[in-house]
């Protein structure tokens, strides 16, 4: 039986850092993952062998142990494994043979252990199956914001599936949602990836967004800013309400209506504002009355004005 290099494996030195050896069994492990490499029976085989190196080069005190081990291999060739000391057990390395349990479950793609750890260690690689989580898939749905108020449903397709899944009341735009187990195959269900759904909510003519508030301009006919009066505003609800515009109201005055917003994601029960800003339009198209009533009450704030001073 060959001698298994787990250095040779992952392509570093034997004095190389911890760190050197992690970063080199994630570039290998990303580019031999079963999921980047589907139906690739030479990638999965790989991925497998740089998962069982980095499980004890990886690991200080199985590295330590494997050095060991490296140095007296020749003897063991010779003479075989009970002639020789090496004054720990070697199965600590990954665990008894047989006894169903590892210290280190990772990676792989459920085939276990190589050739080198069965017949050097005992047992049936079988015993351990390494665990590898699958990769999470992404998505986007399309929102309007009267959806995010109240809710809705999109069917999302992955791997051929149609999913229906339900959005509460609140999200926000950009938000990402997870759907767990939904993503790609790991080693049993239970290490699938998740589907990651991204929510864009279009942009609105009405309302703008901020937070749980809700801003929106109305505009007022000058008459009804300086006389008080009402106004008619369309809601986030859908519905209409006549909205009461105090008397002397100037341009720009914010109103606020509580509750009115948008709902918490997290607490459906609470709600933002809304907040209406006052466009005060000036009159158009005045007859020859309504020119001389605004020149005398020009004339009436001229006079005003100057008792004043």
């Amino acid at each position: 039986m060959e001698y298994k290099d787990y250095y040779k494996v992952l392509g570093v030195a034997k004095n190389a850092t911890q760190d050197e050896i992690k970063k080199a069994y994630k570039k290998l492990a990303v580019k031999f993952h079963p999921d980047k490499n589907p139906g690739d029976k030479k990638a999965e085989e790989k991925f497998k062998e740089i998962t069982e190196a980095y499980d004890v080069l990886g690991d200080v005190d199985k590295r330590r142990k494997y050095d060991r081990l490296g140095a007296n291999w020749k003897q063991y060739e010779q003479t075989g494994f009970g002639d020789i000391n090496f004054d720990f057990d070697l199965s600590e390395i990954f665990g008894r043979a047989g006894g169903g349990n590892t210290s280190n479950k990772s990676g792989g793609n459920g085939g276990g252990f190589s050739d080198f750890f069965r017949q050097f260690f005992g047992g049936d690689s079988g015993t351990y199956q390494q665990n590898f989580k699958g990769q999470d898939y992404s998505t986007e749905v399309y929102l309007t914001i009267e959806e995010a108020y109240t809710g809705t449903t999109r069917m999302v397709e992955v791997n051929g599936e149609s999913l229906r899944m339900n959005i509460k009341p609140g999200v926000e735009d950009q938000q990402k949602l997870r759907i767990k187990g939904k993503g790609g195959k790991g080693s049993s269900p239970e290490f699938n990836g998740d589907l990651l759904i991204k929510v864009n909510i279009a942009k609105h003519h009405i309302f703008e967004r901020k937070g749980l508030d809700l801003y929106q301009d109305i505009a007022v006919d000058l008459y009804t800013a300086v006389l008080g009066g009402k106004a008619e505003v369309k809601t986030i609800k859908g519905t209409t309400i006549s909205l009461n515009i105090p008397a002397g109201s100037e341009n720009g005055k914010v109103l606020r209506i509580k509750d009115l917003g948008m709902p918490d994601y997290k607490h459906p029960n609470v709600f933002g504002s809304t907040y209406l800003k006052i466009n005060v339009l000036t009159p158009q198209n005045l007859n020859e009355e309504e020119l001389k009533l605004f020149q005398r009450l020009a004339e009436i704030n001229k006079s005003k004005k100057m008792s004043r001073s």
